[in-house]
């Protein structure tokens, strides 16, 4: 039986470095994402490397997730430190810490494991449309963020991995 793996916005950025750094010939993935043709692009990319693909475009619920199921949130250390000019997107990402750590509590008695990353500034496509002047070399991969992820699941599923925190060794932005 293979493994099936349910990766949202895989459609580009980190999410696509996660279906990437996941696709196995045991694995299944379960691509979700809004962008339709970036989502065919990665199923595409990772179709003969894997056990089948299937392409989601809609809402997703965890009511129907089997025991040692996993759901990993890629938040931003933007969930844990306020940066200036950045207000709406680290309201969201604290929003979604807590959020997480609810439904973690929640989730526990089904043995479904929360595991929560946190990637200081990824250097992704995301920062062409970024107002400013920012250092690329000073940003983790999204291969970086993908390993962590892949690493995290990667662990027995009695055991849960629930906080990463990823940055660069010589300093963030």
């Amino acid at each position: 039986m293979s493994k099936r793996i349910l990766i949202t916005g895989a459609s580009r950025g980190i999410g696509r470095a996660i279906a990437e750094q996941l696709a196995d010939s045991d694995v299944t993935l379960l691509l979700h994402g809004r962008d339709t043709v970036a989502l065919a692009a990665t199923c595409q990319a990772v179709q003969s490397r894997c056990a089948g693909v299937v392409k989601l475009i809609h809402d997703l619920f965890a009511g129907q997730m089997p025991p040692g199921s996993s759901i990993v949130n890629i938040l931003s250390i933007a969930a844990q430190t306020g940066f200036a000019n950045w207000s709406a997107y680290c309201m969201s990402k604290f929003a979604l810490e807590g959020f997480s750590q609810s439904v973690r509590d929640e989730l526990r008695e089904h043995r479904i494991r929360m595991i929560n990353i946190y990637p200081a500034a990824t250097n992704t496509e995301i920062w062409n449309d970024v107002e400013g002047d920012w250092s690329r070399e000073k940003m983790i991969s999204a291969e970086q963020v993908a390993s962590a992820v892949a690493y995290a699941l990667s662990r027995p599923e009695n055991v849960a991995v629930e906080n990463i925190t990823l940055s660069n060794a010589a300093g963030n932005l």
